[in-house]
């Protein structure tokens, strides 16, 4: 149980307070119920699927063997090398999982942990054979047709099990009831989540409401409001699993079940609810090897902002490049309009706070600024030169901001930089403000395409804004960029609110 509070809590009171009522009395069987899966032990099931596994990759050097020569004494396959993969893929699958129970699991995902291992397994291979000298041996193509053939048979063989254990579950057999303890809309959540993936393996078979605030008997589920008849169904009706999407406030709760089931074998997981103090969707994260929970933290991962900051990189590069010609022109038309400098700059917070200065074509005439003090074009502003005019209408003056991308300053896709007196002023009134800076500030957004964009005169224009830039933030993926990208050249170019 330690374990599994230590994932939501760490070393707080919760945890010591369960530890002290159950840690006396452990015994070799509580493991199972401390679990976040299924058994990890390999059992027939895990030993059938590590035979099936021995199987693919020998028969897939095999069929390699037959497809890249005509014969099989001209084929040079090394059995050394296949010997050596198997005991390595053996060694290596369970680590990333790949025999523990798929039940609730993404099917996907366990695809890409699958893949990475194969390969993995592979690149270890071709490392022995190159240290060993014996890269001669054997055929470069006949051990790419293997890699091949054996990763694809892995995965058609993960797939058809799954098809098949997902047709089982959808005719009501392999499922384990479950018994979710909450209350409130964050209980209702898990319940419905239960009955909308019937194929995951679970099945809601009772409810126990904590405050008695939720209606009878939700579509077939029974509903309990006294623990000790809830007990007693959990203990009659073979419920194998006890959720409890609770509060962090209730750990008298949490320690009143744990202690009723402690010496029994039924999983008691913890979901907790902390929507009132998680501005995201709280995911989890492993932080020097302890399990922790984000409340307040970048809900983009690492691994998706490198795989942004590479499309912006190369975005930036070529957009400069391509636009070299149409830089040019703006460039002259700039300095032909009004006296001073082709590019206006001015300091404004990127990523994490940092400052930095941005890059614009000047579109206004110099004039005198008040230290402390921005003031926003509005419409018919007298500041803002002819062309410059057609420069703001048609967002052409933004275009420099390439160059803030190219720097790492700025992304291609994410919220708008604001004059940093603009940030100081709207933090402390716009609800969330400050968490568009979770990532780097973009050139285009999806507020922008939305219509949020040009004069802020109103809060609610503002509060509009960070509104949509939070929805980003919630939802970003690769395809969401795209789809920005794709309407800011389709009718981002020219907006009625940008003057």
């Amino acid at each position: 149980m330690f374990i599994v509070l230590r994932i939501a809590f760490g070393e707080n009171d919760i945890a010591r307070l369960v530890i002290r009522a159950v840690g006396h009395k452990r015994s070799p069987n509580h493991a199972a119920w401390f679990q976040t899966g299924e058994s990890k032990m390999p059992g027939m099931n895990g030993v059938l699927a590590r035979l099936v596994d021995v199987a693919l990759i020998v028969g897939g050097a095999l069929v390699a063997s037959h497809v890249r020569f005509e014969s099989l004494a001209q084929s040079r396959i090394d059995g050394a090398l296949i010997t050596f993969t198997v005991a390595l893929a053996l060694a290596l699958f369970p680590i990333f999982g790949l025999y523990e129970s798929w039940r609730g699991r993404s099917m996907w995902r366990l695809i890409g942990q699958l893949s990475l291992a194969w390969m993995i397994v592979q690149t270890c291979g071709l490392v022995l054979m190159f240290s060993l000298h014996r890269t001669d041996v054997i055929s470069r193509l006949w051990f790419g047709y293997w890699t091949a053939i054996a990763g694809g048979a892995f995965i058609v063989s993960r797939l058809a099990t799954h098809a098949v254990l997902r047709s089982v579950r959808y005719a009501g057999l392999n499922l384990r009831n479950v018994a979710v303890v909450g209350s409130g809309a964050h209980c209702l959540h898990a319940v419905r989540k239960l009955q909308d993936s019937p194929s995951s393996g679970f099945r809601a078979s009772a409810m126990f409401d904590v405050h008695s605030s939720l209606e009878r008997d939700l579509d077939g589920v029974p509903m309990f409001d006294e623990l000790q008849k809830f007990y007693e169904y959990v203990r009659s009706n073979g419920v194998q699993e006890i959720w409890l999407a609770l509060p962090l406030s209730e750990e008298s709760t949490i320690l009143s079940i744990v202690t009723e089931f402690r010496d029994e074998l039924v999983n008691i997981r913890l979901i907790p609810d902390v929507r009132s103090v998680a501005l995201f969707d709280s995911g989890m994260t492993d932080l020097i090897g302890m399990p922790a929970i984000n409340l307040m933290a970048s809900p983009v991962p690492a691994r998706a902002l490198v795989k942004k900051e590479i499309f912006d990189r190369a975005f930036a590069a070529c957009a400069l490049l391509g636009l070299a010609p149409l830089f040019i022109a703006i460039a002259i038309a700039v300095k032909l309009s009004s006296r001073g400098p082709v590019f206006f700059t001015q300091k404004r917070k990127g990523a994490d706070g940092r400052i930095f200065k941005i890059y614009k074509f000047r579109s206004m005439r110099p004039h005198a600024v008040e230290m402390g003090v921005v003031k926003q074009a509005t419409r018919g502003d007298p500041r803002i030169t002819r062309v410059g005019a057609f420069l703001r209408r048609t967002s052409l003056d933004e275009l420099p901001q390439f160059i803030n991308v190219l720097r790492g300053d700025m992304s291609v896709v994410g919220p708008r930089p604001h004059a940093i007196e603009h940030d100081q002023l709207y933090q402390n009134v716009v609800n969330g403000y400050i968490h568009r800076y979770r990532i780097k500030p973009g050139i285009t957004g999806w507020a922008q395409i939305n219509g949020f964009r040009g004069e802020t005169d109103e809060i609610e224009k503002m509060q509009g804004r960070v509104e949509h830039d939070l929805y980003y933030l919630r939802n970003w993926s690769f395809g969401l960029d795209m789809k920005i990208v794709a309407a800011t050249i389709a009718k981002g170019l020219v907006h009625s609110n940008a003057y």
